[in-house]
């Protein structure tokens, strides 16, 4: 039991604080224990993993009683919501793509729950709405997730996932009518959209034999089928399986001349596989051009039975290679067209004929022109410190979009011709939020290692340098991902506040290429830590505040990294939010799709991996001490990071917990990993999150 403070209302509406008992949920304990190579490890709350259990259900809602009961003593709470909603209220608009005579985009009117997917016949159309995922569910939670369309631009197939699971199903429409056809494909998940003829390619997995265990049970024997619109799921070709791995995904993907099949095969999330199937000729074989999962492939386009191919292979940050299918396809054969640079090669478009670059600088966007020999022609200019995100052109076309990035403000949509290297705004949004008194600077320090880490801070223009603003540090650090500049709403209400919003690059992710994120990989993810941490020795150094003022938060793999510091280091924040973390490191491979992290993490199956992870795992590591101010916050329909790792974690801290700070849970119902989130959880997931910030680090509102 710990005291949290409360304003009641007295003396004809004066208000003072008083003290009122927080009672944490007494969490059943059982005597599960298990032995890794001589250890024992107890795991006394393993029934919270039954998350379909009515003691489960039960214990979920008395966790959120507790949470919500004190977040509703948090005297701004309503105000922070009103003002969140305010700034959410503009309209948004994703850059459009071209497909025959239509280009496609999204709008948002400002707080729907879902954008809706519209149509226009070229550029000069008149916009027509294509799909609103809005009316498939009174609460928004269907979201709208692949999509794909066919050569000629008559058929959309689109997969739609509910309440923010992974699991898929995929509907097709006419593009010119706006008719929905019976086509129904269930089951589906991890899977692209790939067109040929009047059918498409999709991945799937065999219906779970038991639907309850479909949210937790392990992913199993991914295929590869085709359909045809307007037959029945029951008559899908298989197009390839493998029997005798279990545990690989596949996809599949079709040139845009339909001659050519694509097959990647992944078993983690690193590293593929890659075959080519010769579409033109009946009864061909799937040749194989990679046969290993030491390197990551992603094919451009192709011209005939060339395929331009971008790679890590034989180069850590990239390069452009040309396959031809035909001859020898081992890798002494291939061609190179844009060789490694010093700058990671993250993508490349084609665009009339032109292939255009964008590399990653100091974890920022550049853009180069090359010709389809490699010759540079020219940089793309880009104003400051940016992230350019969906450029989206077409082999046939000189026009282009993209949506460029910063933190100060909502992406704009730019036009661009490659034939005159000219750009235009052609969406900018209007927002109730002041970018121009706020700047961004990107910084360097040095981690434990002294590896040299770049880092990005956000604030109000001469903001006083005293130690005592408020700061709020996010990081991910893993799965070769990488977090460059970008504006997110929710965080404008912590910067209007005189918050410093601070983002390290740290080793794990992509920032600089598959040795960066090899860097923070299995035995060496201490380093992903103590890079966090020394990020925070900066921030303190140098003045832009203290423990005492800062709250610490990450996702997913970045849950897992504040479970790891906060129990490394209780004394590194004053609040800490690990959300829809990785926080059981000994078993996160026995749910869903975990097992595909292992080339990250490594699994307790190993006894040296084993060795390494109990040192960092975030449920294993909690001591009796203080802990910071603590919302965990999940969703009940996450069949990624199963909600588990967050129920245990937070049972194991409440019943540890020493001092005054808070520990609590937020569980979110009808809701996933995050992906699809209608709008209207996203404002209340924050409010609460900024709410409980702003309380436990003093600041005023």
């Amino acid at each position: 039991m710990i005291l949290f403070s409360a304003l009641a209302a007295c003396n004809g509406g004066e208000k003072k604080e008083t003290k009122t008992a927080l009672v944490y949920v007494k969490t059943r304990k059982c005597d599960t224990v298990d032995t890794y190579f001589g250890t024992k490890i107890a795991d006394p709350y393993r029934w919270l993993e039954d998350d379909k259990s009515a003691e489960t259900g039960d214990w979920v809602k008395a966790q959120n009683k507790v949470a919500f009961d004190y977040l509703a003593t948090i005297p701004f709470r309503d105000k922070i919501k009103e003002r969140l909603t305010k700034i959410w209220n503009f309209a948004k608009c994703t850059a459009p793509f071209k497909k025959g005579k239509y280009y496609f985009y999204y709008k948002n009117s400002g707080v729907q729950n879902q954008s809706v997917l519209y149509v226009q016949e070229g550029l000069t159309g008149t916009p027509r709405l294509l799909l609103d995922p809005n009316t498939l569910a009174a609460d928004g939670t269907v979201s709208l997730g692949a999509l794909g369309i066919s050569k000629d631009a008559k058929y959309l197939a689109y997969s739609i996932n509910r309440a923010g699971s992974d699991w898929s199903e995929i509907y097709v429409m006419e593009i010119e009518s706006g008719k929905k056809l019976a086509d129904e494909i269930k089951w589906v998940k991890f899977s692209d959209i790939g067109w040929k003829g009047d059918g498409f390619y999709y991945s799937a997995y065999d219906a779970p034999k038991k639907e309850a265990s479909a949210l937790s049970g392990k992913n199993e024997y991914h295929k590869l089928w085709y359909h045809k619109v307007g037959t029945e799921q029951a008559k899908d070709e298989l197009i390839y399986q493998d029997k005798d791995h279990a545990l690989r995904n596949y996809s599949g993907a079709v040139t845009e001349d339909e001659k050519l099949l694509l097959l990647y095969g992944s078993e983690s999330t690193s590293g593929t596989t890659l075959a080519v199937k010769d579409l033109t000729k009946p009864g061909s074989k799937f040749i194989t051009l990679v046969d290993n999962f030491e390197n990551n492939y992603g094919v451009v386009d192709n011209d005939g039975n060339n395929l331009y191919v971008v790679t890590d292979k034989g180069a850590p940050k990239y390069q452009l290679l040309k396959i031809d299918i035909t001859k020898k396809p081992a890798y002494e054969n291939w061609e190179k067209i844009i060789p490694e640079s010093k700058d990671l090669l993250e993508s490349v478009s084609n665009c009339n004929g032109k292939f255009v670059a964008k590399y990653l600088k100091d974890v920022t966007t550049r853009l180069y022109v090359f010709d389809k020999t490699g010759k540079k022609e020219n940089e793309i200019q880009l104003p400051g410190l940016c992230k350019v995100e969906s450029f989206d052109g077409d082999k046939d076309d000189s026009l282009a979009f993209f949506s460029f990035n910063t933190f100060t403000a909502p992406p704009v949509i730019y036009k661009y011709n490659v034939l005159t290297n000219k750009m235009n705004i052609w969406f900018k949004p209007d927002i109730d939020f002041k970018s121009d008194d706020f700047e961004t600077k990107q910084v360097f320090y040095n981690s434990k290692d002294g590896t040299k880490i770049p880092m990005f801070i956000t604030c109000k223009k001469g903001l006083v340098l005293d130690g005592n603003n408020p700061c709020f540090l996010f990081g991910y650090g893993g799965f070769n991902s990488y977090y460059s500049p970008e504006f997110r709403i929710d965080r404008a209400v912590f910067l209007e506040n005189g918050g410093v919003y601070a983002i390290p690059g740290l080793r794990g992710g992509g920032d600089y290429g598959e040795e960066w994120h090899k860097a923070g990989t299995k035995c060496q993810k201490q380093n992903v830590f103590d890079d966090f941490i020394a990020a925070v020795d900066y921030l303190v150094k140098e003045k832009y505040t203290s423990h005492e003022k800062l709250a610490i938060h990450g996702r997913s793999n970045g849950g897992l990294l504040i479970g790891a510091v906060m129990t490394q280091r209780p004394d590194l924040a004053k609040v800490a939010i690990p959300t829809v973390g990785v926080m059981d490191m000994l078993r996160y491979h026995k749910f869903t799709i975990g097992w595909a992290w292992a080339s990250d993490y490594g699994t307790s199956d190993s006894a040296n991996y084993f060795n390494c992870l109990i040192k960092y795992s975030p449920l294993h590591n909690i001591k009796e001490v203080e802990y910071p101010a603590t919302l965990v916050t999940t969703g009940d329909h996450d069949d990624r990071v199963v909600p588990a790792h967050s129920f245990k974690f937070i049972a194991t801290l409440q019943e540890k917990q020493k001092g005054s700070n808070p520990v609590l849970v937020r569980i979110d119902t009808n809701a996933g990993h995050g992906s699809g989130k209608p709008t209207s959880k996203q404002i209340d997931e924050y409010s609460d999150i900024w709410s409980f910030v702003f309380y436990n680090l003093g600041m005023k509102y």
